[in-house]
């Protein structure tokens, strides 16, 4: 197994691969999922110093957690296409305290302006141990908040986010945890490991 601390940044990605890696990312809040950005915003490049390692699939710059990123197109394919179902687990702080109906709509499907979501798995959980995110989500006394485990097998733009926004439980915080078989597991936010590579 091999990690970096948070706070391991290298620009230079010397260390290449010819054979097939595949490496998670705990991604931090703010960080963009490409590796080059003409603005000078975070990518993966300040935390990930290996060559040629793409992304598979999307994770928001203001989400956090688990990203698989691997040199193998095959591989990459089998994780981030939909068509190979699968499941993408998330932790989400969703502002409001939701009601059944709520969780209800989440779990059958919900419209969105890109058509009706698949059924998810949909369970309310207490707040979790999680690292505290920089900056911290904005906190107002008179609002509370609740964590909800989302599961889903599909991969759309924000899905996450615009299916709680269209129940009525905007989402404050969102980590992914787990896709497929692989977990996040104690990867602190900048941290990376190599997995076995199998499917």
């Amino acid at each position: 197994m091999t990690s970096r601390s948070p706070h391991f940044r290298n620009r230079t990605r010397t260390r290449v691969r010819t054979t097939p890696v595949l490496i998670a990312l705990n991604k931090p809040y703010d960080v963009l999922t490409q590796f080059t950005d003409d603005q000078g915003r975070a990518t993966l490049k300040d935390f990930v110093p290996i060559s040629d390692v793409y992304p598979a699939g999307r994770l928001d710059r203001n989400s956090e957690g688990l990203l698989l990123l691997t040199n193998d197109g095959k591989l990459q394919a089998r994780i981030a296409e939909p068509r190979f179902g699968l499941e993408k687990t998330y932790w989400v702080q969703v502002e409001g305290l939701p009601k059944p109906e709520q969780l209800q709509q989440l779990r059958d499907g919900v419209v969105l302006n890109d058509g009706l979501t698949a059924p998810a798995l949909i369970q309310q959980i207490s707040e979790p141990e999680l690292w505290l995110r920089q900056p911290p989500v904005r906190y107002r006394a008179h609002i509370p908040t609740s964590w909800l485990a989302i599961t889903i097998r599909e991969g759309r733009n924000r899905q996450v986010r615009r299916m709680t926004a269209a129940v009525g439980l905007p989402t404050l915080r969102l980590v992914r945890v787990q896709i497929g078989p692989w977990q996040l597991g104690n990867l602190q936010p900048g941290q990376w490991q190599e997995l076995p590579v199998a499917l």
